[in-house]
């Protein structure tokens, strides 16, 4: 049984093209041409996020002096974690963070340097006695008239 242009029942008549996917109960899940393929990022490095914290730690650390030894950690995790990411051709993300924690830490690092040599200068003053020599004495004298 055919019908008027000869051909098989549910056959596509000639000249005619199927719709796309036709038959196919699942479409293709590759993108119309045109349109760029969506690939997920690679997964941050697992030192990324912990360098970024401790180098934001590290230079808030002012207000409690022991956060403030975690810049030096913050900048060997970070260096490490920018070196792996680097080398891992695209294995992990998060450099950005990882730069971050690093430059924090160098910074946190530098103000503890100098924050270590203050003290120690003003250690070294303070056993010296400290501004004064003993020899000065204050001439009470010179203020008789100014003084009521």
């Amino acid at each position: 049984m055919s019908d008027q242009y000869g051909t098989q029942p549910g056959a596509t008549p000639p000249g005619h093209q199927p719709p796309p996917n036709w038959g196919n109960a699942y479409p293709s899940q590759q993108p119309p041409p045109g349109y760029p393929v969506y690939t997920p990022p690679p997964p941050n490095h697992p030192q990324a996020t912990t360098a970024m914290v401790l180098g934001v730690v590290g230079l808030t650390g002012f207000a409690v002096c022991v956060t403030f030894f975690v810049a030096p950690i913050a900048w060997i995790l970070g260096r490490k974690a920018v070196k792996e990411i680097d080398a891992s051709a695209g294995k992990y993300g998060g450099r950005s963070e990882a730069k971050a924690g690093m430059i924090m830490g160098i910074i946190g690092t530098g103000l503890l340097v100098l924050a270590l040599a203050f003290i120690a200068l003003m250690i070294v003053i303070a056993v010296n006695g400290g501004f004064e020599d003993g020899t000065y004495e204050y001439n009470y004298s010179s203020l008789v008239g100014i003084l009521p």
